[in-house]
């Protein structure tokens, strides 16, 4: 990969990354309630928004890093926010990982080091 691509292709990682576990942070709130009301709940969430802007500045970021790298070779090399977001899960929301899980994760890492190494 491209040196100059490295930073933008991080940049898109971390801010999925960031955005997804917002979203699950908001989701899973216990306080939340039910019904519509969950929804007016989580709409005064900050990590609601913080999630929203994580996705529009990733949105922006991805197509800049779209516009330096192939179609098939880019979504390939950004895979690896499956890695990434499963492990943070793990971390941070004590989400069980099966040892399928680590395969998984294992085998996309290999990928996304195989398709980065390949430029």
């Amino acid at each position: 990969m491209l040196i100059s691509v490295l930073p933008i292709w991080l940049l898109t990682v971390v801010l999925d990354t960031v955005g997804q576990l917002a979203f699950k942070s908001v989701a899973a709130d216990p306080m939340a309630g039910h019904g519509f009301a969950r929804w007016r709940y989580m709409a005064r969430r900050p990590w609601l928004w913080l999630g929203i802007g994580c996705y529009v500045f990733e949105f922006l970021a991805w197509t800049a890093f779209l516009s330096l790298v192939p179609l098939g070779r880019g979504v390939l090399l950004g895979s690896i926010n499956i890695a990434v977001i499963t492990l943070a899960g793990r971390y941070l929301f004590r989400e069980r990982l099966m040892p399928m899980h680590m395969l998984g994760i294992g085998l996309v890492s290999v990928g996304v080091a195989v398709v980065g190494l390949g430029t």
